[in-house]
């Protein structure tokens, strides 16, 4: 073993002469630990809300999405998208049709969006997970119904539970002239809403309807605004993604779900690395504590340190005794924080210790999820910090090395 290794242990882990060197030490190895712990709780609960987010974003984001480069609707009859439809990897070929439309209910308006959507928007979905009131119905026994957003909801004041109101859906017609009554130039179109959903304040200014609804209301039988594709477990969606763009040429984008939501993906990554950098300088307070045990112990040592340079210790073997002291004392208190932090994180997992505080939220309790990569990254940060903090204590234990030698 090291001799400076060795030396270190024992001063570790042996009783000091001075008590405050002890409950020093102890406290910058306490602090260590509970900063630790609290990176791995953070990013795990970041971790968590991030998996839960993008499932319900997953919900209504499809895998792929079809629009026109120029223009809002363009035909899904052509050749190659009709080929498309019929290929097995495909779950759900959903046909959108959307616009801007106004929205009365009893003596409320609303701008917001209508988003006709063909039969298969409902296959392979959890879509019952974002439904806040009633349920996911767009269609029972031949009548058509609307699935709202919260943001409608609470604008419009909308009541499920009152049959005898409608929703009302204003767009206007495509002669539309100078007529004396503004009405004329307006399609509306009643509807009755079977459910609430709520996700993000994006998501949540629309109106899902069935697509032969929006048809009627745009008076557009043929066209659609995009193309939403959801493909089976396993399928390469970026391999597809290319030979897609490959074939239907320049006049279409085509983009997967983090394309389709670069504001959220950024969102997500500025708010976790904020929230970490801000524990780090933390966790840098409580590493620099390192350097007032060790200069508490090197005081405590100065004969030990006297009789070692006698005996030809040099000044690295004393800097490294005090050097591997603090990072014995901020692997310890990694360790055992990494350790607290899982445990902790366990328990809020299966045991749910920490509610959300809202009853209208989808989750009752803060989520959790690990990844191997975050406590890689907790154990090299502090490794690093480490270092630093111990090289500092390590250089003061031989600064006044000589005057320690002439005391004695």
């Amino acid at each position: 073993m090291n001799t400076s290794v060795y030396i270190a242990r024992r001063y570790l882990f042996s009783k000091k002469q001075t008590h405050a060197i002890n409950i020093i030490s102890g406290i910058s190895m306490l602090g260590v630990l509970v900063g630790s712990a609290a990176l791995i709780i953070i990013l795990s609960v970041f971790n968590g809300l991030e998996e839960v987010i993008l499932k319900l974003y997953s919900n209504f984001t499809p895998e792929l999405k079809i629009e026109p480069k120029l223009g809002k609707t363009f035909n899904p009859d052509e050749p190659y998208f009709l080929s498309l439809k019929k290929d097995k990897s495909i779950v759900s070929f959903t046909e959108v049709l959307e616009e801007k439309a106004l929205i009365k209910y009893a003596e409320r308006s609303f701008i917001g969006t209508v988003k006709g959507v063909s039969d298969d928007f409902l296959k392979g979905r959890q879509l019952d997970s974002t439904i806040q009131f009633g349920s996911f119905t767009l269609k029972d026994r031949g009548t058509d119904y609307a699935v709202i957003g919260a943001t409608v909801q609470g604008s419009l004041g909308v009541s499920l539970k009152n049959q005898f109101i409608a929703l009302q859906v204003y767009s206007p017609k495509r002669t539309a002239g100078n007529s004396t009554n503004p009405m004329n130039d307006f399609v509306f179109r009643s509807i009755q809403p079977s459910g609430v959903f709520g996700i993000q304040q994006d998501f949540d200014d629309i109106i899902i309807t069935p697509l032969e609804f929006t048809r009627d209301l745009l008076e557009e039988p043929n066209r659609v605004s995009s193309l939403e594709i959801n493909f089976k477990k396993g399928t390469d969606i970026e391999e597809i993604q290319d030979n897609i763009i490959e074939k239907i040429g320049n006049k279409y984008t085509v983009k997967n779900r983090k394309q389709q939501n670069t504001g959220l993906y950024k969102t997500i990554n500025y708010e976790r690395w904020s929230i970490f950098m801000i524990l780090v300088f933390v966790l840098i307070i409580a590493l620099f504590n390192i350097v007032g045990s060790l200069t508490m112990l090197v005081i405590d040592k100065r004969k030990d340190i006297a009789i070692l340079t006698s005996l030809g210790a040099g000044k690295p073997l004393i800097q490294g005794i005090f050097f591997f002291e603090g990072m014995m004392i901020s692997f310890i208190g990694c360790i055992g924080g990494i350790i607290m932090g899982s445990l902790v994180c366990l328990a809020q997992q299966h045991f749910k210790l920490i509610k959300m505080g809202s009853s209208l939220s989808v989750l009752d309790a803060y989520p959790v999820a690990f990844k191997p990569t975050d406590f890689v990254l907790v154990f090299f940060t502090v490794l690093a910090i480490s270092v630093i903090a111990s090289g500092i204590s390590a250089r003061l234990s031989v600064k006044r090395l000589d005057e320690i030698k002439k005391d004695l």
